[in-house]
């Protein structure tokens, strides 16, 4: 039994190191949280209060809802980086419609709340759909066909306010981009049902397995009768949506409908996804390890101005942890393409 033991002992050892290096895209993640969590803390006892925790849901709320849309393209392999310009657009195509104060000089079409809210949600759609068909009917990539949409949905916004500033939306987008339940900012609840609602579509839907099928061997989808093309056109679409509903209420909450509102959101909302340890070569991840990225930069961003940390060294900071991500990123994926069933 000794002997059995002995030879037992290095293939327990060897198990538990591949499994951790099968973990590593997830574990990083976490033990990057529980660090800056366990630092900040230390470093500024009003970090740890309960009016600091709902500062930062708040705070990354509008990004949740980008990176939700966001979770599916990568997951497929792709990328997007037109959801800051789709969420800008979609913003002030609802300001376009809604009535403004007489003082904002913007030459505008007053609608029905309800219409604006339809006219703007049907404006980002329409701007997925130009994606979905340039990339899965005429076949450009979607790095090449989502930087092309990024300068049409910024030409929108300039087109619609002309360098102005429209600050008023329909009463349901003001209640829930700027308003409360209890103690709980709307913006919060919205953003946790989306993060939920995309968690559902992915674990439980087929759907969601096309999804990961899709990202992870995409000639195996075709080959077992999975439609790749209308997997990857559906996740550029919800995509769309999902940065429109951003825009919209993010308006609400900052007040204002104006050019490049949400020009940092595009790199928040990358970085959320990619740090909480969805791989860029798709098939891996999914809505938690997005909400794990979420809370890494949200903590940081919050806590580094608890410190009063200078404000240029905190953009570098927030450039190393994301380098640090991808890092981990593409070392998983070789860990994974290198291992026996990988």
């Amino acid at each position: 039994m000794t002997g059995q033991a002995a030879e037992r002992a290095p293939a327990m050892a060897g198990g538990w190191t591949r499994w951790l290096r099968g973990q590593l895209r997830n574990i990083a993640p976490f033990l990057t949280l529980l660090f800056l969590v366990v630092f900040f803390s230390a470093a500024s006892p009003s970090f740890t209060t309960l009016g600091n925790l709902y500062n930062i849901l708040t705070q990354v709320s509008v990004t949740a809802m980008m990176a939700v849309g966001l979770t599916f393209v990568i997951l497929c392999a792709e990328i997007d980086l037109s959801v800051a310009a789709v969420a800008n657009a979609t913003g002030i195509v609802l300001a376009f419609f809604t009535l403004q104060d007489a003082s904002v000089n913007i030459a505008n079409l007053p609608l029905p709340g309800a219409l604006a809210i339809v006219l703007a949600l049907a404006s980002c759609l329409v701007l997925g759909a130009v994606t979905a068909f340039g990339i899965t009917r005429i076949g450009i990539p979607s790095f090449i066909m989502t930087l092309a949409m990024l300068q049409i949905g910024a030409g929108i916004s300039a087109m619609l306010v002309r360098g102005q500033i429209a600050y008023a939306v329909p009463p349901l987008i003001d209640t829930l981009g700027g308003g409360s339940l209890g103690p709980v900012p709307w913006l919060v609840i919205v953003a946790a049902i989306m993060l939920a609602g995309g968690h559902v579509v992915l674990t439980y839907t087929r759907f969601g397995r096309y999804v990961y099928m899709v990202g992870g061997n995409r000639e195996a989808a075709e080959y077992s009768g999975v439609n790749v093309r209308a997997i990857i056109a559906a996740v550029m679409v919800i995509s769309a949506v999902c940065s429109g509903i951003a825009g919209m209420l993010g308006v609400a909450h900052f007040g204002s409908a104006q050019q490049n509102e949400f020009d940092n959101y595009l790199l928040d909302s990358i970085s959320a996804v990619v740090v909480g340890g969805t791989s860029l070569f798709g098939g891996q991840g999914g809505i938690p390890n997005t909400i794990v990225g979420l809370f890494v930069l949200g903590v940081l961003n919050n806590g580094l101005d608890h410190i009063n940390i200078d404000s240029f060294l905190k953009i570098l900071i927030r450039g190393l942890i994301l380098l640090a991500a991808l890092v981990i990123n593409v070392y998983a994926q070789r860990l994974r393409a290198a291992s026996p069933n990988g």
